[in-house]
């Protein structure tokens, strides 16, 4: 289904796929998809229904970062600062919080808030073909979309300042080595790779899986009694659950699970 022009949903059993659809652009962020994108991710939140999402891009890119078309003019003092505390962070913070796994699948170019787009999703998949770069340097910008956040947590605090710093173009297998791509795929096998990875999670008990999730976020910012604290209670839930009886029972029966709540 489509939103509107600028997001195409589609769904495929308990499977969104989340396509931005600006091909003429490389898929940049304008304002018109930015809040397509913030509408989408709530209709998403709210379908108990969907228990993974893919985000990919149409065409030859991922996503070429912010629209430098809808910056033509001279900004005044704090307003660069709503805007992006406006039309940015509100729908990154609602992609980063869903409870459910989102698999970025960078089919393309991932520039600048494209590039940190795909590193706020839970995995990312590549294709051969896909290029990553912190572009944010060559306008005169410093990084943003929560690039300054996640990437020294993936690469490291000096090789995050050699990529910002340059803004160089680092290519699929050298992300992948880096730690910014879980998996690189051939062009053509990239959205079936995909869902395939989404299929598998799709069969794992929910919430554990979201329980998961959220404290893995957290502990980029916690220490060790915060955590273990939070696994404790955590567990706690877990093991009264019907996903944990149906799990042990199988682990003895040397079967596969059947999840009541996936």
């Amino acid at each position: 289904m489509d939103v509107n022009n600028s997001i195409i949903l589609e769904r495929s059993g308990r499977i969104c796929t989340l396509y931005l659809n600006k091909p003429n652009t490389r898929n940049a962020l304008d304002f018109h998809m930015r809040e397509e994108l913030s509408e989408a991710l709530d209709s998403i939140a709210t379908d108990p229904s969907i228990r993974v999402l893919i985000l990919s891009g149409k065409g030859s890119a991922f996503c070429a970062g912010g629209d430098l078309r809808s910056m033509d003019h001279k900004f005044n003092p704090f307003e660069g600062r709503q805007r992006l505390k406006t039309t940015q962070h509100t729908w990154l913070k609602k992609l980063i919080e869903l409870e459910i796994p989102v698999i970025a699948a960078v089919n393309g170019v991932a520039a600048g808030a494209g590039f940190n787009l795909a590193i706020a999703c839970d995995l990312v998949v590549a294709a051969e073909e896909a290029k990553f770069i912190q572009s944010f340097i060559k306008v005169g910008l410093v990084p943003d979309a929560g690039g300054l956040y996640y990437l020294p947590r993936l690469v490291g605090l000096h090789k995050a300042k050699e990529l910002m710093f340059s803004g160089g173009i680092i290519e699929a297998r050298e992300a992948e080595r880096l730690g910014i791509v879980n998996t690189v795929v051939p062009g053509n096998e990239l959205m079936a790779y995909a869902q395939e990875k989404a299929a598998e999670l799709s069969q794992l008990p929910m919430n554990a899986l979201a329980l998961i999730k959220k404290m893995l976020n957290l502990s980029l910012e916690s220490n060790l009694d915060t955590m273990l604290e939070l696994e404790a209670m955590a567990q706690d839930l877990c093991f009264a659950s019907e996903d944990f009886v149906e799990g042990r029972k199988a682990f003895f029966d040397k079967r596969k699970p059947k999840f009541k709540n996936n």
